[in-house]
């Protein structure tokens, strides 16, 4: 199976959530549906729908700067 190009929905998702295109989640299970999105109205409409949605934000974990820290 082929991978959709689905470059146009990241960046019109990633510009309505206000968030970057890495952190734009696409459902797999659904490219045919979200290929077919071309507006912003659609792209909307998924995100509503959840076949879209905004990636939690990372964190960045202390623990080699603490023991880092204590090793001095």
């Amino acid at each position: 199976m082929s991978r959709a190009n689905l470059t146009i929905q990241k960046r019109l998702a990633s510009s309505i959530l206000k968030c970057g295109q890495r952190k734009v989640w696409v459902d797999p299970n659904e490219v045919s549906e979200i290929s077919q999105a071309n507006s912003r109205q659609d792209v909307r409409k998924l995100i509503k729908s959840g076949l879209v949605f905004k990636k939690p934000q990372a964190s960045h974990s202390r623990f080699r700067a603490r023991e880092h820290a204590a090793a001095k």
